[in-house]
């Protein structure tokens, strides 16, 4: 008898809250810094950034899980246009956040949460967020 999926045991990590909330959907996972300004396309949500890891993959309805964000203050509306095209992610997870990623989250209320180790989380992980709380298989 094979358990089913609803046997295993998840994981809780801890993490401390940007921008409260709930969100699950699949995981999304980028070792590599991410711009929103000029890295990610504001109608589609295409990681459009050449020579990035997500290069040519949507970000729309994901958790992106990356470790920071990069580049200029414009990618905080960029975030906010985003969720005005319905293609921003469902959730975003960050290692250590700041201030560009941390206001976009904010004025484009996603759900977002750093503090976390992201080298638990695996891209096509059904993740869980509740404000400060992550939930990995």
């Amino acid at each position: 008898m094979h358990p089913s999926s609803g046997d295993r045991k998840m994981e809780q990590l801890k993490g401390r809250i940007i921008y409260k909330g709930k969100a699950k959907a699949d995981a999304l996972v980028t070792t590599m810094p991410i711009s929103f300004y000029g890295g990610v396309d504001p109608n589609t949500g295409v990681v459009i950034e050449k020579d990035h890891e997500l290069n040519g993959i949507s970000i729309k309805d994901k958790v992106l899980v990356f470790p920071q964000g990069k580049g200029s203050t414009v990618g905080s509306y960029t975030l906010y246009r985003l969720k005005k095209n319905n293609a921003a992610p469902a959730a975003m997870i960050n290692k250590e956040t700041e201030t560009i990623v941390a206001v976009g989250a904010i004025i484009s209320e996603i759900p977002f949460v750093d503090k976390i180790d992201i080298s638990r989380i695996k891209t096509g992980d059904k993740i869980t967020i509740e404000n400060d709380s992550v939930a990995i298989p």
